[in-house]
């Protein structure tokens, strides 16, 4: 059997990808590492105009992508950025479920409303865009590529203020594992990457003004205890999704590869 190249096995040449929340952040990143390996890339994102401007980025260097406001928690939504992304480039052959929120409210003081929209953004997000790429890619009957972005927080418990948010990185990875083993028959493979401490404008640490005291704080006693000493880059994770995204990753499917500098090791 002749093994093919390295440069063959990571290109995804003549591939449509979406990325969710995709504007900024690990979705950019991911983004960027898609698109660099030849994808055509669908960066779905509720901040339209950043979208359209890391689109327009990508596009600057030479690679394929284009943006679309999308509610990630609204099914209507959904189905309509698939239909596009078809639209656009014919086909769909990976989704890459980044799309997250992490508002810290402790649970005496959360009301129900507030836990449904964490919920809705993280998981019923997941289930969504997994039902209508599948579909896409069942149609297609050349299999697919499926990456969520789950946490070390699947993983063991964060911090107080986050029982909800942890409560759907637990479940997003229970679902990765379930779809897994649904859509394996179809040569749709599901896996999940789980970031520890990324600096990113979400979390702060990656943000150009300066950074809240507080958050300053919470940010050092956590670099105390990542073995490696750095908070992760967005690329760290661009990096990874492009291994899963690509034939590298051909005999992987409800697997969830921990990204987090040794933290959990701590």
């Amino acid at each position: 059997m002749e093994l093919s190249t390295l440069q063959q096995t990571i290109s995804l040449k003549g591939k449509t990808a979406i990325v969710t929340g995709g504007a900024m952040g690990i979705g950019l990143g991911i983004a960027y590492r898609l698109a660099e390996a030849g994808a055509s890339v669908i960066i779905a994102d509720i901040n339209e105009p950043a979208a359209a401007e890391a689109a327009k980025s990508l596009k600057g260097k030479g690679w394929e992508a284009v943006s679309v406001k999308t509610d990630v928690s609204d099914e209507k939504d959904v189905n309509e950025t698939v239909a596009f992304a078809v639209k656009s480039y014919g086909r769909l052959d990976i989704l890459v479920n980044n799309a997250g929120i992490y508002p810290t409210i402790p649970i005496m003081d959360m009301k129900p409303g507030d836990f449904d929209k964490i919920i809705a953004v993280n998981l019923r997000s997941i289930f969504l865009f997994t039902k209508a790429a599948a579909a896409q890619m069942i149609k297609q009957g050349q299999g697919g590529k499926i990456i969520n972005i789950t946490s070390i927080d699947a993983l063991h418990p964060s911090s107080i203020g986050l029982a909800t948010y942890d409560a759907s990185k637990h479940g997003a990875w229970g679902f990765t594992k379930n779809s897994a083993l649904e859509l394996a028959s179809h040569n749709i493979q599901v896996n999940a990457i789980a970031p520890g401490g990324i600096a990113t404008p979400g979390t702060g640490a990656g943000a150009s003004q300066p950074v809240n005291p507080a958050i300053e704080a919470i940010l050092k006693k956590f670099l105390e205890k990542i073995p490696m000493r750095r908070m992760g880059e967005p690329d760290d994770i661009g990096k990874v999704a492009l291994f899963l995204a690509s034939d590298l990753s051909s005999y992987m499917t409800g697997s969830q590869i921990v990204v987090d500098g040794g933290v959990l090791l701590a």
